[in-house]
């Protein structure tokens, strides 16, 4: 899951309009025999082995330890029977700095537990400590922080704002403690001129900061961070593709995608080692099942960094393609056991016809998902070139993703479990051959409720 929160031109889906499915809660007898030919399928324990050898080690996109998981998958999909293709792309990566420093007055013998992000830069500061909340714009409203070192406690916005807000109130260095236990690993997003050096701080060391200075104390802290760097890299996307009779096909296309990287320092057991292994298992599911559109696996490469490897596949798709690509299923940290209830997230906040799939899906299957609106995973970019797209995602997520505790043993298998079947039902709702194109599809006749809701990630 990407901590950079995206700035978007509100989009028209035009595709959701023109092939909008009416959703209903009572289902045609062939949907819930359809659904459970796909519930029989699924293997849980597949998805949770998949995750336990994904997240054995952390892969950050550009690695050797990305390209191997990269290559682990497309040999999977290949061994299912799908036409695969491991799609390449450069970008600029992040090496972590060789060497970070904090001291604070009046608390010289503090062995700081420091963390940093991908992107932040290399720099010395020194200069009065300032807590400045979460580091929104309207907590640095008529706040000078020229000289000074802000402390910012993690929440709400991304990693990034935080600290661009913090530059140019003027602080020369940015110290951000933890909302959870444990340190941050996470990433500012991309690179900017405009950053200033930042450290990371477990949130019982940011909390001891921020008691000293609500009691009155004035604290100076030196900051030195040395050794990041940026450079040229590879990463990859993964893609898998199952094509209908060309006699029977409806000449549409339908993705269902993960992101297989994950932050420096995190294992990504749950981001998003989770959601690539259900990807995985539902091409498994599919692999021999009728279908009359074309099904597209995809796992992304540097979602982390950007959602470089989903802008880099949407960009090699021809007009065509995209025209006729109807729906984008993403699933995102879908397995953590202490994250809440399962959400379908759209870029505009509006339902459109992967929403309405997914809703439908989870009624036959007894269970109600609602929607809301949120960027921040790899349906930005499909949802910017008109496709419908939605995130599956359990929110608000866990506190400890981007972090090492993001391990195997905090994976619910009753999560993945629903998701593999909703996100399965709905897709092959789309893919079987007894379902018309999409524009002329009539299922059932009374419509399925699902609500907006204002549910935030974090």
């Amino acid at each position: 899951m990407l901590k950079r929160k995206m700035k978007l031109i509100p989009i028209a889906l035009i595709a959701s309009l023109a092939f909008s499915l009416p959703v209903y809660a009572k289902p045609h007898p062939s949907d819930s025999a359809f659904d459970n030919k796909i519930v029989k399928r699924i293997k849980v324990d597949n998805i949770y082995d998949t995750i336990d050898y994904l997240s054995q080690e952390p892969r950050v996109a550009g690695t050797k330890a990305e390209h191997d998981a990269a290559k682990y998958l497309e040999k999977q999909f290949k061994s299912y029977g799908y036409d695969t293709e491991l799609q390449s792309f450069e970008f600029t990566s992040y090496k972590a700095p060789d060497y970070m420093s904090l001291s604070v007055s009046g608390m010289e013998d503090v062995d700081w537990d420091l963390g940093n992000f991908s992107y932040g830069v290399s720099g010395q500061a020194s200069g009065e400590l300032v807590y400045v909340g979460l580091g929104r714009e309207s907590d640095l409203e008529d706040v000078d922080l020229t000289g000074k070192i802000a402390l910012v406690k993690r929440g709400e916005i991304s990693f990034g704002e935080k600290v661009l807000n913090a530059a140019r109130a003027g602080a020369e260095a940015v110290l951000l403690f933890n909302n959870a236990s444990g340190v941050i690993n996470g990433t500012l997003g991309e690179p900017n001129d405009d950053y200033v050096p930042a450290l990371a701080l477990t949130r019982d060391q940011g909390e001891e900061l921020l008691a000293l200075l609500e009691a009155g104390e004035t604290l100076i802290a030196d900051v030195e961070i040395e050794g990041s760097e940026m450079k040229e890299s590879t990463s990859y996307n993964v893609i898998a593709t199952k094509k209908p009779d060309k006699k029977k096909s409806t000449g549409q296309i339908v993705i269902v995608g993960a992101h297989h990287d994950s932050v420096a320092g995190a294992p990504g057991a749950n981001d998003d080692a989770s959601g690539t292994a259900t990807v995985l298992e539902l091409a498994r599911v599919m692999s021999n099942m009728p279908i009359d559109t074309e099904l597209r696996f995809v796992t992304f490469g540097a979602e982390e960094n950007g959602l470089l490897g989903s802008y880099a596949y949407v960009d090699s798709l021809s007009e065509e393609e995209i025209e006729n690509t109807v729906g984008m299923f993403q699933m995102d940290m879908v397995g953590s056991r202490d994250a809440g209830k399962l959400i379908m997230y759209t870029v505009d906040g509006e339902k459109n016809i992967v929403t309405d799939l997914g809703a439908a899906a989870g009624s036959r299957l007894s269970e109600t998902v609602n929607y809301g609106r949120e960027g921040r995973s790899d349906h930005v970019p499909f949802a910017e070139a008109g496709i419908p797209a939605a995130l599956f995602i359990h929110a608000p997520v866990e506190p400890w993703y981007h972090s090492p505790e993001d391990t195997i043993d905090k994976i619910s298998k009753d999560k993945l479990q629903e998701v593999a079947e909703i996100v399965g039902a709905a897709v092959y709702q789309i893919a079987r051959p007894d379902t018309p194109a999409l524009e002329n599809a009539k299922v059932a006749p009374k419509k399925v409720e699902y609500e907006y809701e204002e549910r935030e990630l974090e």
